[in-house]
């Protein structure tokens, strides 16, 4: 597919180019773990024919006269792009997260496309990628759709689902199975682009005159009234995580959950697997503040956490299309099913918001307004949250890349501001990865919370095993679980 000599970025897309920050890179960065060794000549030609097929990646983003636009690199080279790594002996895991933390801190190549391919060959008794991508070409669901483009059913294909745009879009009704990581919302990108456009009109000033904020509130206009919402809210609790960011980076990640049984439990205690799953990161982060001696009562974290805004059909086109809720995660109880009910009941509250809308249409106001309009938008959106949190639900059959099966991968979506830890939920192969990146001057160990998720979810899982269930549409009683922990 030939790539456009130049084309506009869209309000959205700009937004997160121009939110480039020393200490918060835009760029999602993945690691695909590898059952066999992958030379390089192969992964470039896999990379030159199915991820290159997407025509944005043979364009580089550059901003002219207050606009940006895709321009096609007229200087690229696969080898500049897809490029040998080694790790320090013995090139372990410990060796594979520090390599990634130290791509985490560095920049993307300026001169052309944004994004590199990095294989490591002889990890372990295989091979690592690792990928970096700058944000402002996609979304994460769309580029799990990528790289699923590039992967097969098994060693020697067939491809696991179709790449091109025609096919892919034949293909719709065939592949049910990925239809849950989607959920589209009727009109959500025309009611945020009319909400963009009135927050442009309106400049900052909503931002720094609480006044102009209530008085939206009171129109009853559901939507200016989550604007408002956003203006007015109180900031999270100023734990260890929150403060000024650097360019270091830390990332680890640890042993996966069995996503089977995660299901169960959610079943058992009439939650979702999401609902599970963040509670477990809000016991995670508890334990590492209790181990460090912080006092925890009365605290807690607001989470971004992105809601994907974008029909199955369209998400091969790229871009980005998704909005955020913040979610407030109680670090402050003890009681692991205590924590899951507040973490359900906190989301359960967010299920029928307009705020993915209005998130949407504020970074679009971000791109489509000036540099200070961005800047006021982006400290708010920042100084209210401690992370960003993001669950992908992936597939459950083993695939393919480049002939070798991918045993494990994990994603990291950046940081925005001076928001210095990032959460990454993803399952595949009937398992659940949990990873974290951190501000090294924040949170120096985050393998210490890593290790800690697999324990908190252990908790719920015996708290289950020993308390008789409730019966359906019930809750479990938390004094039960109270009692059944402490023994």
């Amino acid at each position: 597919m030939s790539a456009p000599s130049r084309e506009r970025l869209s309000p959205v897309d700009t937004a997160w180019l121009r939110m480039d920050r020393p200490g918060n890179l835009m760029m999602i960065c993945g690691v695909l773990v590898l059952s066999g060794r992958v030379s390089i000549a192969r992964l470039r030609r896999v990379i030159t024919e199915r991820f290159l097929t997407f025509s944005r990646f043979a364009c580089l983003p550059q901003e002219a006269a207050g606009a940006a636009y895709w321009v096609r690199d007229e200087h690229f080279r696969i080898a500049a792009h897809v490029v040998a790594a080694r790790l320090p002996a013995p090139g372990g895991e410990a060796e594979l997260q520090a390599f990634v933390s130290t791509l985490m801190s560095e920049p993307l190549p300026a001169a052309g496309a944004r994004w590199q391919f990095h294989l490591i060959d002889g990890y372990r008794d295989g091979s690592a990628i690792v990928v970096r991508i700058h944000h402002s070409y996609a979304d994460g669901i769309a580029l799990v759709r990528v790289m699923l483009s590039m992967t097969d059913a098994g060693p020697d294909g067939p491809p696991a689902m179709p790449f091109a745009p025609r096919a892919r879009r034949s293909a719709t009704r065939a592949n049910d199975e990925y239809s849950g990581w989607l959920a589209p919302v009727d009109d959500a990108l025309g009611l945020a682009r009319r909400l963009a456009g009135a927050v442009v009109s309106k400049g900052a000033a909503v931002w720094s005159d609480p006044a102009k904020a209530v008085e939206l509130a009171g129109k009853g206009s559901a939507l200016t009234a989550e604007l408002a919402r956003l203006a007015l809210m109180r900031q999270d609790s100023p734990t260890r995580f929150k403060g000024t960011v650097a360019p270091h980076k830390r990332v680890a990640w640890g042993e996966p959950l069995v996503l089977d049984e995660v299901k169960a439990v959610a079943r058992a205690l009439g939650a979702s697997v999401n609902d599970v799953l963040l509670a477990g990161v809000a016991g995670a982060l508890r334990g590492y503040l209790l181990e460090r001696g912080d006092a925890v009562e009365g605290v807690f974290v607001r989470a971004l956490v992105p809601v994907n805004l974008r029909p199955l059909e369209e998400a091969w086109r790229l871009g980005n299309r998704f909005g955020l809720v913040f979610l407030d995660l109680p670090l402050d109880l003890a009681n692991p099913v205590e924590r899951l009910y507040a973490v359900r009941a906190n989301m359960r509250a967010l299920r029928d918001s307009y705020e993915p809308v209005v998130a949407l249409a504020l970074l679009a106001a971000m791109g489509a307004g000036p540099r200070a309009l961005q800047e006021a938008l982006l400290v708010t959106l920042a100084r209210n949250a401690t992370a960003v949190m993001t669950n992908v639900p992936g597939p459950q059959q083993p695939l393919y890349l480049a002939g070798r099966r991918i045993d494990n991968m994990m994603f990291w979506v950046p940081q925005s501001g001076d928001i210095g830890m990032g959460v990454s939920i993803l399952s595949y192969g009937g398992k659940v990865q949990f990873g974290i990146v951190t501000d090294a001057g924040l949170c120096p160990d985050p393998e210490r919370i890593v290790a800690r998720f697999p324990e908190e979810f252990e908790k719920l899982l015996l708290t289950t095993l020993m308390v008789p269930w409730p019966a359906a549409g019930e809750d479990l009683d938390p004094a039960l679980a109270e009692a059944a922990v402490a023994q």
